[in-house]
């Protein structure tokens, strides 16, 4: 067995311990705490080895989006759009791989306080001026130096020997000399010069190992971990930054395969029962995440945190408790990225109840386990992270994530502000044109007649447009989007119906009992109930989002429903949902709401959009008498009149007529646009949103589906001025999003066929020609 170090290895024959400098050499471990993404890598196209970079956390481009690239264009199938453009492709590393080997510091208990470290932190900069500590003597140890004589090409610059197959042991490149610390910022006047960075090389290495982290679920290999490897990692973890000075963390490991085979059953039999609390795409990517690296790994490490050490006066954890757990996370990363520079893989796995492990494991009930780990080596680290490629979850952009100065105030450093609506709209692209044109040649060999499966085909094209693929892939999981509000009009006794309906209705969603969940139990899709504007204040519920812009809009009769800002903002909600959604893996999303009056207002936004007289876009809502329909008309033709709506100011349009989830609606079929997936929708207060967004942006327009045709009037009218055929026509008015979840494993069959379907050619049968 190579008792090697990974990557950490010496750059000459192992020399003691002893000979290993502790001077100006960066340690990873005290680096980890400042998580700053560094350039982007791209994974696509190269080789399997730990060098492949994770999908960056700040992209250049905008347009770098978790799932899916650039938007989309109208259904129209003529469409053109442009080919798809990858991401550049930026230079790789130019430093080593990995950071000086750190002096073996001693496992003590409590630390100083902070003010006095007079001993050196392993790999902290010496406390010189800027060019003695430049030149240091002797030239760090690294896991890798320049680019390695056996890389094969077309590999990145620098390829870390000990992250490639051939595992631990192997020798590490020489480190290139040392290079100049970067000039400091010129000192005030008569001030000191600010302390020295690390040279460059250091410096990327330490944003580079936290790119290539890697939550490592497969591929281990049995050999046992040295424990000198061992030791630096914890070390590495127990140097992490706390809340005060009581390092709250323990760190329990575990050899014996009794306990790791005890330990496996445990989780596999609470993730099998969580399991079953998923709807049926998502109970399927779940179980692709296995937890044999319990087994398969030489080593778990229990990480706990200890919420009474130091006492009651120890600083901070007694009046925020959550600091503890926070804190003990820190250890974690610092135990995940010092375990990364020395080649071994990490495993995270997730348990539901962490006191059954707790009890399991024989640990104090005291504590809380914050991380269960499995460490060994690898064959290969991932290009990019298991969940991303099982599609359950995927990294958003550096760009979602920023704000400068107030919250929705959008700028990564150096870049002008902007808000969310702008950068969503500059994404928004039209459907692929190849990709279409392979859709429809497809679908001529395909065996069947040309044209026998009707609407499908064109749907099935659309989504070949919107994934720049044929086939596309099927659009699941899904997620129904329910956004919920009151309405001022209520006031106008257009519906019989309670205003607090709205609330208890909410509630009721939540519970699992409207007939948009038993739907949504059917096809397998996901409900989310989004809070934008119910009046009243409701009570913590799990699984509600939060995102309440106002307790409800205004009298539309009266005046403003509610002011051009609000309405930005509601938009600004759907597109974020939307983003969510999808970052969280859904590759459809439905458009659902629940708002009492919430139909008056549709009608007056599709009249003000189409140009339709009241009368004829108003409907009967939730089956209201002849004197409450009449009534409602002459509201909405009252609006109408006080406001002169401009169909080319949609968000002037949303904010006068308009409500809460119906601009939410619209920022969710905007969002979908540029993050190109389906957009199914609903009833006629989605084909309200769909007209608003289509204002916004034209190309919006294509990727949303008719999931049916409801008994409004409105609707109809909508459908008609989008130049979309509904799937489904069977009288509903319900809302929810029940039309749009019974249409779609309709779209999911058109994928489907496109996808599983032979042709003439590969069936060997004959075609008509």
């Amino acid at each position: 067995v190579e008792p090697a170090a990974g990557p950490v290895a010496v750059p000459v024959p192992p020399a003691a311990p002893a000979e290993q400098p502790v001077p100006a050499e960066p340690a990873l471990a005290e680096a980890t705490g400042q998580p700053v993404a560094g350039p982007a890598a791209v994974d696509a196209g190269q080789p399997v080895v730990a060098e492949v970079a994770e999908p960056p956390a700040a992209p250049a481009d905008p347009a770098e989006r978790p799932v899916a690239e650039q938007p989309v264009e109208p259904v129209a199938v003529e469409s053109s759009g442009p080919t798809p453009a990858g991401p550049a492709e930026p230079a790789g590393p130019t430093g080593p791989s990995g950071p000086a080997e750190p002096e073996a510091v001693p496992p003590a208990g409590d630390v100083p306080p902070p003010a006095a470290e007079p001993e050196a932190v392993p790999g902290a900069p010496a406390p010189v001026a800027p060019e003695p500590a430049a030149e240091a003597p002797a030239p760090p140890p690294v896991a890798a130096g320049p680019v390695a004589a056996d890389v094969p090409p077309p590999a990145v610059p620098h390829q870390p020997a000990a992250d490639s197959p051939a595992g631990p042991g192997v020798p590490a490149q020489p480190a290139p000399a040392p290079q100049a610390v970067p000039a400091a910022p010129a000192a005030p006047a008569g001030g000191p010069p600010p302390a020295p960075a690390y040279p460059a090389p250091e410096r990327e290495t330490v944003h580079r190992l936290m790119r290539d982290r890697r939550d490592v679920q497969h591929g281990f290999r049995p050999d046992p971990v040295p424990p000198d490897v061992l030791l630096r990692v914890l070390e590495a973890a127990h140097n992490a930054p706390s809340v005060g000075p009581a390092q709250p963390w323990d760190f329990v490991i575990i050899k014996s395969e009794e306990t790791r085979a005890e330990v496996h059953e445990l989780a596999r039999r609470q993730r099998e029962s969580y399991a079953k609390s998923l709807s049926k795409a998502r109970a399927r990517q779940f179980r692709q995440l296995s937890v044999d690296a319990i087994r398969d790994t030489p080593v778990n490490i229990v990480v706990t945190a200890d919420p009474t050490r130091g006492g009651r006066n120890t600083y901070g954890w007694h009046l925020q408790p959550q600091t503890t757990p926070y804190s003990s996370a820190l250890a974690v990363e610092n135990l995940w990225l010092a375990a990364r520079a020395e080649g071994l893989g990490v495993g995270w796995i997730g348990f539901f109840d962490e006191r059954e492990l707790v009890h399991a494991l024989g640990l104090p009930e005291h504590l809380e386990v914050v991380a269960y780990l499995c460490v060994g080596y690898v064959d290969a680290f991932p290009g990019e992270p298991e969940p991303g490629q099982g599609g359950w979850t995927h990294r958003r952009p550096l760009s979602w994530v920023v704000h400068e100065e107030s919250y929705g105030r959008r700028a990564l450093p150096g870049a002008e502000p902007h808000d969310l609506l702008s950068e969503t709209l500059a994404e928004i692209r039209p459907l692929d044109a190849q990709a279409l044109g392979e859709a429809w040649e497809r679908q001529k060999r395909m065996t069947k007649p040309a044209g026998s499966l009707g609407a499908l085909e064109v749907i099935s094209a659309q989504l070949c447009g919107l994934s720049r693929g044929c086939p596309p892939p099927v659009p699941e999981p899904a997620a129904v989007a329910v956004f919920a509000a009151d309405h001022g009009v209520h006031a106008q006794r257009v519906t019989p119906w309670a205003q607090e309906v709205t609330g208890q209705m909410v509630a009721n969603f939540l519970g699992g009992g409207a007939v948009c969940n038993a739907f949504a139990a059917q096809v397998g899709a996901e409900v989310c109930v989004i809070d934008v504007g119910v009046r009243d204040e409701l009570p913590d519920m799990p699984g509600l989002i939060p995102r309440r812009v106002r307790p409800g809009t205004a009298d539309l009769s009266a005046g403003p429903a509610m002011t051009r800002e609000e309405a930005l903002r509601a938009v600004e909600v759907g597109i974020e949902i939307a983003r969510d959604l999808v970052a969280a893996g859904n590759r459809a999303l439905l458009t659902g709401e629940m708002g009492v009056a919430n139909t008056t207002a549709a009608a007056a936004l599709v009249a003000a959009f189409t140009g339709a007289e009241a009368a004829e876009v108003t409907g009967r809502g939730c089956g209201i008498d002849d004197e409450t329909h009449a009534r409602k008309v002459d509201v909405v033709r009252r609006a109408l009149q006080l406001h002169q709506p401009d169909p080319s100011d949609p968000l002037g349009v949303l904010a006068a007529v308009g409500g809460l989830e119906h601009a939410a609606l619209t920022g969710l079929i905007l969002g979908g646009a540029a993050q190109r997936v389906p957009v199914l929708l609903d009833g006629v207060s989605a084909g309200a949103a769909a007209l608003a967004a289509r204002a916004i942006a034209p190309e919006a327009v294509s990727v949303c589906v008719a999931g049916h045709r409801s008994a409004e009037p409105g609707h109809q009218a909508a459908l008609t001025a989008l130049g979309l055929r509904p799937l489904v026509d069977l009288d509903l008015r319900l809302g929810e999003g029940t039309g749009a979840l019974l249409a779609l494993p309709l779209v999911q069959s058109a994928a489907r066929a496109m996808r599983e379907v032979a042709t003439f050619d590969s069936a060997g049968v004959t075609d008509k020609n």
